[in-house]
């Protein structure tokens, strides 16, 4: 299968035309490109934009499956999962537990554990102990005092609470100044 030169100059020189163009010639691109008028709520800048990535689609290819997941996912009003963000494919996590060595390695569509993908660690944690965990907390992922994790601020102030009592004499202070009043 012969594979189709690509000039990535003739395409960037495509999308900045595409750019000076005015709203009569972009709506009359976008029918030679999607074989239709553009919706009328549509602005000139997001008509530019949309026929600039069909060419770069036409030209490169589109999006890879996983980034298409997670904007469908968002278009649906779900919220992106923090920690799926901050662990890379590859990551080893290790937790040992009960004795035993639990390993659990990020992979594109969540967490392999026992050759098992999971889509969230807390399901994992609760599959080790037997009890309902916050995964990232079982694993060690949470980061004391950071603003995203009320969890872990809770935690802190109910330690700091208990410390308190803790430090706390039995025995009350009076006010013994000898003499009777």
């Amino acid at each position: 299968m012969a594979q189709r030169m690509i000039d990535a100059a003739a395409i960037e020189a495509e999308v900045d035309q595409i750019r000076s163009l005015g709203i009569d010639a972009l709506r009359a691109r976008w029918h030679m490109l999607f074989g239709a008028v553009p919706p009328k709520g549509l602005t000139k800048d997001i008509i530019g934009r949309m026929i600039a990535y069909r060419i770069q689609k036409q030209a490169f290819g589109g999006l890879d499956r996983e980034t298409l997941k997670l904007l469908d996912r968002l278009a649906r009003g779900e919220k992106p999962n923090e920690l799926n963000r901050r662990l890379k494919t590859g990551t080893v996590l290790l937790r040992e537990y009960n004795g035993e060595r639990h390993t659990v390695s990020v992979v594109p569509d969540g967490f392999l554990w026992r050759d098992t993908t999971y889509s969230s660690l807390s399901i994992i944690a609760q599959a080790i102990t037997g009890t309902k965990w916050n995964g990232p907390r079982f694993f060690g992922l949470r980061i004391p005092n950071h603003p995203n994790n009320a969890d872990a601020a809770k935690e802190t102030h109910s330690q700091k609470q208990k410390a308190a009592k803790r430090n706390r004499s039995s025995v009350r202070a009076s006010d013994h100044r000898g003499g009777h009043g």
